[in-house]
């Protein structure tokens, strides 16, 4: 009985596993204008894809503790498929400003661009974890 119960479970974890988004995990964001950049992590929130700010540096890499710490920046991204992500937002600290957001995986590398009216910008993320 104990064996059927260690396979059932062990069955379970993996299906939830196989259902992870790859896009799940620790992100580094590039520098800001500040020099200052951010670990998020990004995970299913709903249907969607979100990302909290878990952890600030500056822009000589070490650790501070900033106001943003537990911000939400990425927020109502959906899969697409292929590791694209659209339909979101993404919160820029530095600029203090909401773009309209798309994202694309490859990999360990995640390029995230988002637009204000006709003002883009973009930013090629590496996988922390």
């Amino acid at each position: 009985m104990k064996r059927l119960a260690f396979a059932a479970a062990a069955l379970a974890l993996s299906a939830v596993a196989a259902f992870a988004d790859p896009v799940e995990g620790t992100w580094k964001t590039e520098p800001g204008d500040d020099g200052a950049y951010a670990h998020v992590v990004i995970r299913p929130c709903g249907a969607n894809i979100c990302g909290v700010i878990a952890r600030g540096f500056d822009a000589g890499g070490t650790e501070i503790q900033s106001k943003n710490i537990g911000a939400r920046m990425i927020w109502d991204m959906t899969a697409d498929g292929g590791g694209s992500y659209s339909g979101g937002k993404i919160w820029a600290p530095d600029r203090d400003k909401v773009y309209r957001s798309k994202m694309e995986l490859s990999g360990n590398s995640l390029k995230v661009s988002g637009c204000v009216g006709p003002i883009c910008r973009g930013q090629n993320w590496v996988r922390v974890q």
